[in-house]
């Protein structure tokens, strides 16, 4: 028995036991021309749509209420562009925000 448990135990960690795929073999999935054309088109209106909203905010007549919805409308067409990508928008964006919100309306 127990040398049945051994040889099971060779052949699974002995590297006959995984299969060898060639490079050529593997299913590598490249964007087509258009999906990176559209990505960075959205990317590119993201940005403009990011900046316009933080030069919005800037010039300080917007009162906090609507200097935050406005943001959160930002982030709102952000995911809408950028399906399932909030922390990337959080990670980015967010400080951004957070800075211009502090140096226009001195929160704390």
């Amino acid at each position: 028995m127990a040398s049945t448990i051994a040889r099971i135990l060779l052949e699974v960690h002995t590297w006959d036991a995984v299969p060898r795929v060639s490079m050529d073999e593997q299913a590598v999935v490249r964007p087509s021309q258009d999906e990176i054309d559209d990505e960075s088109r959205r990317l590119r209106r993201l940005r403009i749509l990011v900046q316009l909203t933080l030069e919005t905010i800037g010039g300080g007549d917007l009162s906090l209420e609507d200097a935050s919805r406005m943001i959160a409308e930002t982030r709102n067409l952000a995911l809408e562009m950028f399906p399932g990508k909030e922390n990337a928008f959080d990670l980015l964006y967010r400080p951004k925000f957070q800075r211009m919100m502090h140096a226009v309306y001195r929160l704390q």
